[in-house]
């Protein structure tokens, strides 16, 4: 993204991907716009679970790979959740009509954004996730004023991060 700041944490299994997903959830306001990077497998999908059970959601949450999109009602706001991974051509996201959910009162978490090409609106948080040899490194940037209270939110409300740092 940017020289804004960031988060940085080495994830040792699922358990510290529903962490940081549930420590990022305090942060979630309507309007934001987050991009998941990284390779199928990553914990994308475990990290929006990890948000959506801190939010009180208590059902199944799936990668919405088919889907495309699924829509969580919340008490306090409403998560479009998406995943563009079996998009063949960014004007497919025009085709299936989503602009709407970037109205301003959603809160919109993307996996594959690429696969949408420069059709979506810029990510106010981007979330990148690299394979390791044991676990996964997560980077958070921020690309927006509203990513960057995200961010000093998520750095103030975790107790210990192993590796945090702002540029």
């Amino acid at each position: 993204m940017n020289s804004a700041p960031m988060f940085k944490a080495s994830l040792a299994d699922e358990k510290e991907t529903l962490a940081l997903g549930a420590a990022l959830a305090p942060c979630l306001v309507p309007g934001l716009t987050i991009y998941l990077r990284g390779e199928l497998g990553a914990g994308k999908t475990t990290l929006v679970r990890g948000m959506l059970r801190a939010l009180g959601h208590e059902g199944p949450v799936r990668s919405p790979t088919y889907a495309l999109v699924v829509v969580y009602d919340l008490s306090r706001l409403h998560l479009h959740h998406f995943d563009f991974y079996r998009f063949r051509d960014p004007r497919e996201w025009i085709d299936a009509g989503f602009r709407e959910s970037f109205d301003g009162r959603n809160v919109t978490v993307i996996e594959w954004p690429e696969k949408a090409g420069p059709w979506l609106p810029p990510a106010d948080v981007e979330i990148t996730f690299d394979f390791k040899e044991t676990g996964r490194d997560v980077i958070l940037e921020s690309g927006s004023l509203v990513g960057q209270r995200c961010l000093a939110l998520l750095e103030r409300s975790v107790a210990t991060p192993r590796d945090s740092s702002s540029s």
